[in-house]
């Protein structure tokens, strides 16, 4: 794409970085007050199934949405599509700031997960403004803001919390409005103009119509396939960290606490500073064997590792696979046409989110059975996993 498409292309990815941010911290304020919110509201001291399936909800609605969003974006344009989602969002938020009753609350759950499944159309808009050799870059920085506002968003939250339950989703209300504000002012449309003209297949309105799109590219199965399992591993630090802490190492609330945020903020400084430049200069394949190496060491090391210390010594290790992701979306970016971007951003979200409904369920029932006997087995199957997807990533494939 040329670079003279959108003459204030900087400018415009400013905002959607901003908007992304703005995103994050509101979905993630109101995650330190779920159970006492759910206890309080299902009038139960023992969470049950109600805590996993509330979380796991979000993800299944982001995976059944976020390819119909991506694919709307690219009928009707980035911008009418992202400022109805966060408006919905903020919406929503107020809905469940005053839902009386538990099944009201799943209820805005389930709306809160197909308006967090913009961050699609967020990556389209991106793609859309960012020539092809500077995606990793962007699509890094767009990682990196996410990551900080979830740093940020939980803190606040956790504050708020202590003096009401629900003043953490009024709290969400008023920061999607002023994202909306914020997106309503300034972001202009960034889809390619030719899209305007090309005739709306309905048929990408059915869920899964964009992952049956994707199997028309055979080039793109292999990837795909390989982004899924690399998503799934992803997700057994997301999954065990906490639990594996406590359990091997004796961590407490502030140890655990601390050492999340430290992984935040250092997994946002490599997909905003490092990953592009890393990308730019030696390639997308060495970013991803960069990426893919670091995690599967870290993983490795920490399955074994005896003493706390060595396990936070390892963040760094954890946190460099944080390159490999943005390279590996600009390299399946660079596979489909201009027109696409959206479904194929969608696609992306949709896998991800997949993973996170099946990913926690999967790791959690390993690493409860081998608890008392080998607790780093999860560690040690995520690692073995990363080196099996390697070969495939690294193999010469026509753009």
């Amino acid at each position: 794409m040329s670079s003279s498409f959108f003459p204030s292309g900087r400018p415009a990815q400013a905002v959607i970085l901003a908007i992304v941010t703005l995103d994050a911290i509101g979905i993630s304020l109101v995650m330190p007050i779920v159970p006492s919110l759910l206890r309080e509201v299902g009038h139960t001291g023992d969470l049950g199934w109600r805590f996993g399936a509330f979380l796991s909800l979000y993800a299944l609605m982001q995976f059944l949405c976020a390819p119909v969003l991506g694919a709307l974006s690219d009928r009707f344009g980035r911008r009418p599509v992202l400022l109805v989602s966060v408006a919905g969002a903020a919406i929503d938020a107020l809905f469940m700031a005053f839902a009386p009753s538990l099944w009201m609350l799943f209820v805005g759950r389930a709306i809160a997960g197909i308006t967090g499944a913009n961050m699609a159309v967020a990556s389209a808009a991106i793609a859309d403004l960012t020539p092809e050799n500077q995606r990793a870059r962007w699509f890094g920085r767009m990682g990196a803001c996410f990551g900080l506002g979830f740093i940020a968003g939980p803190a606040i939250g956790g504050v708020l919390g202590d003096h009401g339950v629900r003043l953490p989703f009024i709290a969400a209300a008023v920061l999607n409005g002023l994202t909306f504000l914020v997106g309503l002012l300034v972001l202009r449309e960034s889809r390619p103009p030719a899209l305007a003209s090309k005739p709306f297949d309905r048929s990408v309105l059915h869920p899964l119509a964009s992952l049956r799109w994707a199997t028309g590219f055979p080039a793109l199965l292999p990837i795909l396939g390989v982004f899924l399992v690399l998503v799934l591993v992803g997700e057994v630090a997301g999954t065990t960290w906490v639990i594996h802490g406590e359990d091997r190492y004796a961590w407490n609330g502030t140890t655990v606490g601390l050492s999340l945020a430290g992984f935040g903020l250092i997994h946002a400084l490599v997909q905003g500073v490092l990953a592009g430049p890393l990308v730019e200069r030696w390639g997308e394949r060495v970013a991803i064997a960069v990426g893919t190496l670091s995690d599967c060491t870290a993983y490795a090391l920490i399955a074994f590792a005896s003493q706390g210390w060595m396990a936070l010594a390892l963040l760094p290790f954890l946190c460099m696979g944080g390159v490999g992701q943005p390279a590996l979306q600009a390299m399946l970016s660079r596979r489909v046409g201009e027109a696409d971007q959206g479904r194929l951003q969608g696609v992306l979200a949709s896998i991800s989110s997949l993973a996170s409904v099946v990913g926690p369920l999967l790791i959690s029932s390993l690493y409860f059975a081998f608890r008392v006997r080998f607790p780093g087995i999860v560690w040690l199957v995520g690692a073995v996993l990363y080196l099996l997807c390697l070969p495939v990533l690294m193999r010469k494939t026509a753009p």
